[in-house]
């Protein structure tokens, strides 16, 4: 795996043995910083104008100063060039406050960027999810931002993994259905495609976002207790595109159904047509 850091590509092996990010990185001791995950097939990065978009917003939403998009460009482009091979994999990038005192106030040093790739394994054709007992803020300050915080994700996929799912679905705190840990979610209502608003707390997904411009959809707002009554669930993100669900807690589910399945198609076709939409 090469690591793009600063200005410079550096092999993974090599910086594993010693500190290539300063232990008093922002990013590390607080949780203060922002990312962004491509899809890459074929050797080529996907959407990559939506994330660097969702990354100034994420980033300025943050307070930190927006990244220099020409400059993640360049590191996008040469990780990948050194890489040029992987068939299916996940571009990252972390752009985080920097070197910072060890406290929640914020350095003057400048923000550490860093672009890394990696081959990965296609995600499963379906999933099962379960539903975990914490909320999303839908108020908190970092709602709708994607940041580097990401505990209670590791902890809520953790609890999912737990009892079989392999993603975890958040409700916020007035009992609405949110989002995953790193998905967003649909669900079919006697043929209707919903999904919750932004509002919600939920992440303005990027696969998300097309699915809605492409095929068509509703966005509203779902109490969590009616994901039991959908016909259909399925999960978008960056590397699952269109995910079918085949069990949702306790309840299964027939998979692929009639709509997630047209969804699918429409995705793949589109996605194959335009590598930057």
């Amino acid at each position: 795996m090469n690591i793009w850091l600063n200005g410079a590509l550096q092999d993974a092996s090599a910086i594993a043995g010693g500190a290539a990010v300063s232990p008093l990185d922002h990013g590390l001791t607080t949780g203060d910083g922002v990312f962004e995950t491509i899809k890459i097939v074929d050797g080529q990065p996907f959407a990559v104008t939506r994330h660097l978009d969702r990354l100034v917003a994420s980033a300025t939403g943050l307070g930190l100063p927006a990244p220099d998009l020409a400059l993640v460009r360049d590191a996008i482009a040469t990780v990948v060039k050194a890489d040029p091979d992987i068939a299916f994999g996940r571009l990252r990038i972390t752009y985080t406050g920097g070197v910072s005192p060890l406290s929640s106030d914020r350095g003057t040093d400048g923000p550490t960027l860093i672009v890394a790739a990696q081959a990965i394994e296609k995600p499963a054709p379906s999933s099962a999810i379960v539903t975990v007992p914490w909320v999303r803020n839908e108020r908190s300050a970092v709602a709708g931002l994607k940041t580097t915080s990401y505990a209670e994700n590791v902890r809520a996929l953790a609890y999912a993994k737990e009892r079989g799912g392999s993603e975890a679905i958040f409700a916020n705190t007035v009992g609405d259905l949110c989002e995953g840990t790193g998905s967003n979610i649909f669900c079919v209502f006697d043929g209707e495609l919903v999904t919750p608003t932004l509002k919600s707390g939920a992440l303005s997904g990027v696969t998300r976002n097309l699915v809605l411009a492409w095929f068509g959809g509703v966005e509203r707002d779902v109490p969590l207790a009616k994901l039991a009554e959908a016909d259909e669930i399925f999960l978008t993100s960056t590397t699952r595109d269109v995910q079918a669900i085949h069990r949702a807690d306790d309840r299964d589910l027939a998979v692929p159904g009639e709509v997630t399945t047209a969804v699918a198609k429409v995705f793949a076709e589109r996605s194959a047509d335009d590598l930057d939409p």
